[in-house]
């Protein structure tokens, strides 16, 4: 989801739709003021420097005392998910963020009001970065809680446990804790391997895909064990828990999958058309694998491309493309797209950018295109 459409959302229309909310429910709520406060300088900022801003005004606005104010924002919630999938429901939730932000930053003092917050809060939003402040400060008394709610009825409470100790999740902020005590997240992991909702299982696996940056070893252990009398959902999640250590070529983790043997292939006819693109455009590749062993071999093929960087190095991003059973002495052709668009994660640069083709994490180089400024 790109950035500048999430810092959008947070807009002056949003903050008078919160006001209605809020005041809805407390009715002494400065309504005006708060909406004067909290769109002032607002376009200036960035995604979650906008929600912080929002969130500082509105604890401003509302009963001087934490429990009070949790109070009020409690009362004022919406409904919750109606579904146990997020597919679809596009930014809506996002609308909670100052909430999660306020319980993240001034309820530490409150802990069992807190934790209650997250709760019914993650069933509309998600709660995973607002816990974990909480993890760092009292990781023993959260965990307690999570290996209750990894039985919740609710599938957002139980993806909420899972979300939540990711090593790794994206926007959050690093819990040095869990670096240290991988274990126990998966002792939390196990009690949702086998979960109902394909939203937890998901999360399960982006949980495993993180602990494997750190712990490459422990990752291909867990999933080892995972695999014996796997249901064909908890081998789904093994497979998209292994997808960081695929793209690293770990030969352990290919091996599990099925594609531990190195591959007896030529790469042949590569094609980059066009070879010169301008910064925005797009490269198609065509190329073409050809067997040279006497019998079928399981392929699981990728490509990586080396994008420039503004320092002058080159950074790989690998993308999925295949998974193939090919023939002895047969051939296979293959077509992908790499797009030069700008984004907020990646700014294209000019220069060589040179392609590898990944078969079972093996490398072939597969020549290169260029990259011109507009």
């Amino acid at each position: 989801m790109a950035e500048y459409t999430l810092k959008s959302f947070f807009s002056p229309g949003l903050v008078r739709r919160l006001a209605g909310e809020i005041a809805r429910v407390h009715p002494k709520f400065a309504r005006n003021a708060f909406i004067a406060g909290a769109c002032k300088g607002l376009d200036a900022l960035e995604l979650l420097d906008r929600g912080r801003h929002i969130a500082r005004v509105l604890y401003d606005h509302l009963p001087p005392s934490y429990p009070e104010a949790v109070d009020v924002l409690l009362r004022s919630l919406g409904p919750e998910h109606a579904t146990d999938e997020l597919l679809g429901v596009g930014l809506a939730p996002f609308f909670y963020l100052p909430h999660t932000m306020i319980v993240a930053e001034r309820g530490l003092d409150h802990f069992d009001l807190s934790m209650r917050a997250q709760y019914e809060l993650t069933k509309r939003f998600s709660a995973e970065a607002s816990i974990r402040p909480y993890i760092k400060a009292d990781p023993e008394r959260v965990f307690a809680v999570l290996r209750g709610w990894a039985r919740d009825k609710n599938a957002h409470v139980r993806r909420l446990v899972s979300e939540g100790t990711r090593l790794r999740l994206p926007w959050a902020m690093r819990v040095p804790w869990l670096d240290a005590n991988p274990q126990r997240v998966l002792a939390l992991l196990e009690l949702l391997k086998d979960d109902p909702a394909s939203v937890v299982r998901r999360s399960v696996a982006n949980s495993l895909n993180d602990l494997g940056k750190v712990y490459p070893e422990l990752l291909n252990r867990t999933c080892a064990a995972w695999l014996k009398d796997a249901s064909a959902e908890r081998r789904a999640l093994v497979e998209h828990a292994l997808r960081g250590a695929i793209k690293r070529g770990d030969g352990a983790a290919l091996k599990l999958l099925g594609f531990g043997g190195k591959a007896a292939v030529s790469l042949e006819n590569v094609r980059f058309e066009p070879r010169k693109v301008v910064i925005g455009g797009k490269v198609r590749m065509t190329f073409e694998l050809r067997s040279t062993a006497s019998k079928p071999q399981e392929l699981l093929v990728d490509v990586a491309v080396h994008f420039r960087k503004k320092s002058g190095g080159a950074s790989p991003k690998v993308l999925k493309l295949k998974r193939l059973t090919l023939p002895a002495k047969g051939t296979a052709a293959f077509e992908t797209r790499f797009s030069l668009a700008v984004h907020t994660t990646r700014v294209p640069q000019p220069g060589k950018h040179a392609v590898d083709v990944l078969v079972n994490g093996s490398r072939l180089p597969a020549g290169s295109f260029h990259v011109r400024a507009r």
